[in-house]
């Protein structure tokens, strides 16, 4: 008993100390737009860098589109990442705050931007502008879709179109490459879909990028691909209300040390992590078209 007693008092002494602590666990909830599955092979190797960088256990928990918001509230992830435009909704509803934004990797370019393309096929002579888009079928992504439908839809108000006033029908095609042949098959007569995707998709041989016609097509100093928007910030790494900022400034510096070959970027196929951009820009998308945190 004495034996006991004494390797007892040596334990609480040395942890009292700062020697024995337990492990903090910490749980990344990504927005699984694809399944959980690939969002797992895509970003759990991003837990396991950050489990090897900082003082904690990291573990990335797939959600989707409408668990999001519930697992914030709940207090059930401390960190997340999500499309810009859900960011800005968990930033004014839950008071959360992006630490890191995504240096994505698109066709081997690094770009911490995204648009929308709006689009027709080739041999549409009907649709040559956003005005002949009257009275036709549109198919965008989904309505919580940032690249895939919000930002078009921005660009046609801006332009004097009401999407839900004006087009015959408006569809939504659940994925961004059932938009692109949904318009190739004259399923719809137009649609839209994020940057970079006509062009992945003609590099895999799906299409030809010149089957194709861009609506209100628009240039932007070091933007490689095809856009009829404004560009909007890549995808924050946010923290929720309850993580501590001293947590959330070593992941963040974590993630800026990322390299482009290291395995975490190569599976979640980035380039790495900058300092958070402003999506002040994002935010009055959301006001403008009453959506997100503005609905």
């Amino acid at each position: 008993m004495k034996k006991t007693a004494a390797c007892i008092f040596v334990i609480l002494v040395v942890c009292l100390s700062g020697t024995c602590f337990a492990q903090n666990n910490y749980k990344i909830g990504v927005l699984a737009k694809n399944g959980p599955v690939k969002a797992l092979k895509m970003w759990k190797s991003t837990g396991e860098y950050l489990s090897s960088q900082v003082d904690g256990n990291f573990e990335v928990v797939p959600l989707d589109f409408d668990a999001v918001f519930p697992a914030i509230e709940k207090g059930e992830i401390d960190f997340f990442l999500i499309n810009s435009s859900m960011f800005i909704t968990a930033k004014v509803k839950y008071d959360s705050a992006a630490i890191a934004t995504m240096i994505n990797s698109r066709q081997g370019k690094p770009l911490k931007s995204f648009g929308g393309v709006i689009f027709t096929s080739e041999d549409n002579e009907e649709i040559n502008s956003v005005n002949d888009l009257s009275g036709k079928a549109f198919m965008a992504v989904k309505k919580s879709s940032f690249g895939g439908w919000q930002m078009a839809y921005m660009e046609l108000l801006n332009q004097g179109v009401d999407p839900l006033k004006d087009f015959s029908k408006l569809d939504f095609g659940g994925k961004h490459d059932n938009v692109v042949l949904a318009v190739q098959n004259g399923v719809a007569d137009a649609g839209t879909v994020r940057t970079d995707t006509l062009e992945r998709m003609a590099a895999t041989g799906i299409i030809e990028l010149s089957d194709f016609k861009i609506i209100t097509s628009k240039t932007h100093a070091g933007f490689p691909f095809l856009t009829s928007t404004s560009l909007y910030p890549e995808w924050p790494l946010a923290k929720t209300k309850k993580t501590s900022d001293d947590i959330a400034q070593k992941v963040a510096a974590a993630l800026k040390q990322l390299k482009a070959d290291a395995k975490a970027a190569k599976d979640a196929k980035i380039v790495g992590w900058t300092d958070a951009l402003d999506y002040s820009g994002v935010e009055n998308l959301q006001m403008k078209l009453k959506v997100g945190a503005y609905k």
